[in-house]
């Protein structure tokens, strides 16, 4: 077994067989590579002193060496390590018209460091996703509405605040969570009214904010957090993995064909040398309907730059010029005259694309980016939806850009923030904050937190783990499935699940919720303005939220959220 592989397995054990956070079992195994311990077999021959001395704690060096020797007996046995009796952990071993769960990038090829770096953390935080609308539209969940609003406000700022990455966008939801409990406990007379952070003196009054549904939190920014030291690093094994089959043969039709352009031609400039040119993409593609979708962005500064830059993509990921189109946009200010913004588009027979990119560009308020949006036909007219997927796949490789693009941070966007905990910093600091940079993580360090002394913020781990339990799966009577004459469902024999099989649901729902909200918010995006998807994010999480009773007696309670209730209100041409 490979190194990559052994890390894998490991992680695997510790995340899902022993139910570590994602965070300390990253750190944990750090401590273990720091006495050159790298895999589940060196853990359960190792002496168990030496285990100790790495993670700092009998108890737990005991408890994982343990796990480690019964993962080994189930390997000899003919089941994977890492599992109980041989069952797959990997989210890919549900069904795959059930759930599309990215799997995460575990581990980077290089040695782990002393500290966590932005990339694992984000990666460990990763979400899943599941866009199948048949299935969403059948899915009736039971949760109580905290979480719902968490889940809402996290897929919200995808849209609203795509500068930020997904822990801002889960500690930024948190605090949503947080202040709507305080005010929902004082309005019930759960909690008195007491004064505000300011003027307890726990945040200054120029303290930065940022409006989320509605209601304005108090963010403290994470100092030029940047988690893309590279653009490619990771993209471009997923994307030429993914395309090279996907071919369209120059004699198949085009969807909304109407132009017939000249491809622009290809030619070597001197004063650019390949390793100037960093692309960031928008991800693996965008498949629907057989039709694929992909982008890439990247910096311009001349028009004379133009013919080079394209060359130089297709010479980087030469799957693309099996694409039916590669269609492109730019806007750069004019350097002999800064006050003039020169556009340019290139449509590549995909109807209307160049002046789709051109109006994003200019919406993010964008210059001096190249922005190239291509796209396999497989077949079937998408009709409008097709602006909704180029729109998506161009609008994430403007964000990766925006987070880091060559060295040079842009100015679209912001900077990330983290949502402050107010609560705990009025408990003094208990509860799941932090406050430092240093988190101790079995006796490693994750860079996290905000170095301020007194300062709390909302941890996303905490969030996320969250979301990943608290949407059950409905029962039949709560859902109004087979239900005989009377109006009562029917009795069916139940099958008691497993811990895992229970996890493993809520996951997937979560994954299904959160594709309605994808959906949902997709189909405004092009018609409302950040700040009014904003306002009315709030009154669409009130007209879907679990009913339950008025007053004290229904703090916390549960009821059922029928996913299709969220399709129901995106956009159609009648809205």
């Amino acid at each position: 077994m490979s190194a990559q592989q052994d890390l894998q397995e490991l992680l695997r054990l510790l995340t899902v067989g022993r139910k570590t956070p994602m965070l300390q079992a990253m750190a944990q195994i750090k401590s273990l590579q720091a006495v050159d311990i790298r895999s589940i077999q060196q853990i359960a021959e190792a002496p168990l002193n030496t285990i100790k001395t790495a993670l700092n704690d009998e108890k737990t060096a005991k408890s994982l060496q343990n796990a480690c020797k019964a993962a080994m007996k189930r390997t000899s046995a003919g089941g994977p390590a890492g599992t109980k009796r041989g069952a797959p952990l990997s989210t890919t071993s549900l069904p795959s018209k059930r759930l599309r769960h990215d799997d995460n990038p575990l581990m980077p090829s290089r040695a782990f460091g002393e500290e966590l770096t932005p990339q694992e953390l984000e990666a460990s935080l990763e979400l899943p996703i599941c866009l199948d609308e048949e299935l969403i539209s059948q899915t009736v969940l039971e949760t109580n509405r905290a979480p719902l609003v968490l889940a809402f406000a996290v897929e919200l700022l995808r849209y609203t605040r795509p500068e930020q990455p997904l822990s801002s966008r889960l500690s930024l939801g948190q605090a949503l969570v947080s202040a709507n409990s305080r005010s929902k406990a004082v309005s019930i007379g759960l909690a008195a009214k007491g004064p505000n952070a300011e003027e307890e003196g726990l945040i200054g009054s120029g303290q930065p904010r940022v409006k989320v549904m509605g209601r304005e939190v108090p963010v403290l920014k994470r100092g030029g957090y940047e988690w893309k030291d590279e653009e490619e690093k990771g993209s471009t094994a997923a994307e030429d993995q993914q395309t090279t089959t996907a071919q369209s043969p120059s004699t198949e039709p085009k969807d909304e064909d109407v132009k017939s352009q000249s491809p622009p031609p290809k030619s070597v400039h001197p004063f650019f040398q390949p390793d100037d040119i960093h692309w960031s993409s928008s991800g693996p593609p965008v498949t629907s309907k057989d039709s694929k979708f992909l982008a890439h962005s990247t910096k311009i500064t001349k028009q004379a730059q133009e013919k080079v830059l394209l060359n130089n993509l297709m010479r980087k990921h030469p799957n693309l010029e099996s694409a039916s189109h590669n269609a492109w946009a730019y806007r750069l200010r004019d350097p002999r005259m800064p006050d003039r913004i020169i556009e340019r588009s290139f449509d590549d027979g995909e109807q209307g694309a160049g002046d789709l990119m051109l109006r994003i560009l200019r919406e993010l308020d964008i210059e001096d980016s190249l922005v190239v949006m291509t796209r396999w036909y497989g077949g079937t007219m998408l009709g409008p939806d097709r602006w909704r997927l180029m729109r998506n796949v161009v609008t994430a490789a403007l964000n990766e850009r925006g987070r880091k693009a060559g060295g040079e941070v842009l100015s679209a966007g912001g900077e990330a923030v983290w949502g402050l905990d107010i609560e705990g910093m009025q408990n003094g600091g208990s509860g799941a904050s932090a406050t430092s940079t240093s988190t101790s993580m079995g006796g490693k360090k994750a860079t996290y937190g905000t170095g301020v002394v007194g300062i709390q913020i909302h941890k996303p781990e905490v969030a996320r783990n969250y979301l990943l339990r608290s949407f059950h799966t409905a029962s039949a009577a709560d859902a109004g499935e087979e239900t005989e004459e009377g109006g009562t469902a029917k009795k069916k024999t139940k099958t008691r699940k497993t811990q895992k099989q229970l996890e493993a649901e809520r996951e997937e729902n979560l994954g299904l919720l959160l594709g309605a909200l994808r959906l949902l918010f997709d189909s405004w995006r092009d018609h409302l303005t950040a700040a009014e998807l904003d306002e009315r994010a709030w009154a669409w999480y009130v007209a879907v939220r679990p009913d339950v009773e008025a007053g004290p007696r229904g703090w916390g309670a549960k009821g059922t959220l029928r996913l299709k209730s969220i399709l129901d209100l995106r956009r159609t041409e009648q809205t």
